[in-house]
């Protein structure tokens, strides 16, 4: 019998760089792709954007909701929970499963 190890032209050293080169190319887009930063971004940057249109409402704009100033106080909640979105991504980052930890191990094990 030959040894066929050598045949594909991959020796076990690639493959394992290969693999942790892809578990960091997924941990990054885990990151990067998490829904808390895409609301969160989304959220300050509206939040930004309808609390200086409040700050330069004018009489007749805060008239027209009963003498509320609502740009000013939507986009402060806005910001404040767009700031919670990004306070709590970075409080609790996300950390992907390494090392084939998750779903799917150990199921050929029991039999």
């Amino acid at each position: 019998m030959s040894d066929h190890s050598g045949s594909s032209g991959y020796s076990e050293r690639d493959v394992q760089r290969e693999v942790t080169e892809l578990q960091g190319r997924s941990a990054t887009a885990a990151r990067l792709f998490d829904i808390r930063r895409i609301i969160g971004g989304l959220f300050v940057l509206y939040g930004v954007i309808v609390t200086l249109a409040g700050i330069t409402a004018s009489d007749a704009e805060i008239d027209k909701s009963e003498g509320i100033n609502i740009n000013l106080w939507t986009g402060l909640g806005m910001l404040g929970l767009g700031v919670f979105f990004l306070g709590w991504l970075w409080l609790r980052p996300v950390v992907p499963a390494v090392g084939g930890e998750g779903l799917g191990e150990g199921e050929g094990d029991a039999e």
